[in-house]
């Protein structure tokens, strides 16, 4: 199915998720006992038809399969046939596209491995920019148009001056102050939640968390209950809507649960970093500031904060065999917490490339006892194929 503009692309890649829960193949087994080394199910280990892609988790399969649908600028049965929207088991069936994307796929990885030491600077994105059909003339309306600038950008220029210290202490006064922040070390909370796997539906959803990084959610869909837990340092999904009967998180997903659950005590912010850097950009017309953390490896992430000092959107980067791959997730809706003297978001929006989510708060309790049970590796659930 087309999408119909650019603009509209979001909901068809909430649609991308739904699609890529592939039939489940034989070795997709239950988790091992708690006291075994936990094995990460890989892309070949539990999808049929993979050739190329072997060999990578299961969730980053899933931001692989979101830069196709983003590079293409629609869903995923423009490759797969389009029974498969309907019938998991359907995206086993090669076609012709699917043929064609294997041998783009080889040549990305000539090209990357011949002029950028096998860095992924070439990518499907590269060419394509949102269309299924590269171009290869000039657009001179492109060309002389109005400069459209991506505020979601790895790279960009740093301002001096201000510290990403200063714009961080600001957050946290605007919040309430470090002191009464320092106070904040647990909640549990209930709302409704709204994304791909409900067909944008809204569905009641229970939320608890736990300082400094702790934090679990159980959406209520209908054909059964979701877990999503990030325990502090691991973090899995299981639920019906998953792929595998436990979903473990790896490098930047796992990293991403990481960062949403400091954001949630925002007294801890500061340490999730090492280092700091800051630039100005602009979120739908309006400016904003850029805290970008900088750390190890591939970890990086971009905080950015309005004029009022706070916190609108956090972009976090997933390295893959395509590229790195970009989650967005927007804050707004900020009100005070009865009892703790600190205001919070109460809606948040999380954006990839395979799918889209909104949770939205509806009755918070603050610094209530949790036990610890709750963000325990969650029990595995055989997923609904159909």
């Amino acid at each position: 199915m087309m999408v119909g503009s650019r603009r509209t692309f979001v909901l068809a890649a909430a649609v991308v998720a739904t699609c890529l829960l592939i039939e489940i193949g034989a070795a997709a087994q239950a988790s091992p006992p708690q006291a075994a080394p936990e094995k990460v199910p890989l892309s070949d280990e539990v999808f049929k038809s993979i050739q190329i892609l072997k060999g990578i988790p299961v969730d980053t399969f899933f931001e692989t399969m979101g830069m196709f649908a983003s590079a293409m600028g629609n869903d995923c049965t423009f490759c797969h046939v389009k029974e498969a929207y309907y019938d998991k088991t359907q995206f086993a069936q090669v076609t012709p596209k699917m043929q064609r994307a294997r041998q783009m796929l080889t040549m990305m990885n000539d090209l990357n491995e011949r002029y950028f030491a096998g860095r992924t600077r070439v990518t499907c994105f590269t060419c394509h920019g949102g269309s299924n059909a590269p171009r290869s003339e000039p657009d001179l309306a492109l060309q002389y148009g109005e400069a459209v600038e991506d505020p979601n950008a790895r790279d960009f220029p740093v301002d001096t001056r201000v510290t990403g210290e200063q714009v961080l202490d600001k957050y946290l006064q605007v919040l309430g102050g470090a002191d009464r922040l320092s106070k904040f070390t647990s909640f549990t909370a209930r709302g409704m939640y709204s994304g791909f796997d409900t067909a944008q539906e809204k569905v009641p959803f229970d939320l608890f968390a736990k300082a400094p990084n702790q934090q679990t959610m159980v959406v209520h869909l209908a054909t059964g209950a979701s877990t999503r837990t990030f325990d502090g340092r691991n973090g899995w999904y299981a639920g019906p809507d998953q792929p595998v009967p436990l979903l473990t998180l790896t490098e930047g997903n796992l990293d991403r649960a990481r960062l949403e659950a400091i954001v949630a005590f925002p007294a801890g912010i500061k340490t999730a970093f090492p280092r700091w850097r800051t630039g100005r950009t602009a979120i739908d017309g309006n400016e904003v500031r850029i805290v970008q953390g900088m750390g190890a490896a591939q970890a990086l992430a971009n905080f950015y904060f309005d004029d009022a000092g706070l916190l609108v959107r956090m972009v976090r980067w997933t390295r893959t065999p395509v590229g790195f791959i970009p989650t967005q997730v927007d804050y707004s809706d900020y009100r005070d917490v009865a009892g703790a003297g600190i205001k919070m978001p109460f809606k948040r929006t999380v954006t990839q490339t395979y799918m889209q989510m909104t949770i939205e708060l509806s009755e918070v309790q603050p610094n209530v006892q949790i036990q610890a049970a709750r963000f325990a590796r969650p029990a595995p659930v055989t997923p609904v194929i159909k």
